[in-house]
């Protein structure tokens, strides 16, 4: 892979990988606050708990995404950047496109996620 190319997708992973830090920490100042005022009774509180319960699990997804991001810049850093991690062969870059932070070529993860099915 070209530098300009590994350029472009470095780009991509910090942007995203900002774009997912912004979210987080606007959600912890709007999602996460809860006044015992405003919430008088038990289907309140109910709702409030589901909400926070969501926002947690989106917010751990993202904790995962930019774990994986800051994966991919450091293969970016070492060189090992668009190499499937089983099979060392070329990842597709139409497949890096859709996600910059894949370490699988497709039949790799078509075989890594029957694993885990069987496996689960």
């Amino acid at each position: 892979m070209n530098t300009q190319t590994i350029s472009k997708f470095k780009n991509i992973l910090l942007a995203e990988r900002d774009r997912l830090l912004e979210n987080s920490k606007a959600s912890i100042k709007n999602d996460l606050n809860i006044s015992p005022d405003d919430l008088p009774d038990e289907a309140d509180l109910a709702a409030s708990e589901i909400n926070q319960s969501l926002t947690f699990e989106l917010r751990n997804r993202e904790r995962v995404m930019i774990a994986k991001i800051n994966t991919a810049l450091k293969r970016i850093h070492d060189g090992s950047f668009g190499e499937c991690e089983a099979c060392e062969e070329t990842i597709e870059k139409r497949r890096l496109e859709a996600r910059p932070f894949s370490t699988f070529c497709v039949s790799c993860q078509e075989m890594h996620e029957h694993k885990e099915k069987v496996y689960a």
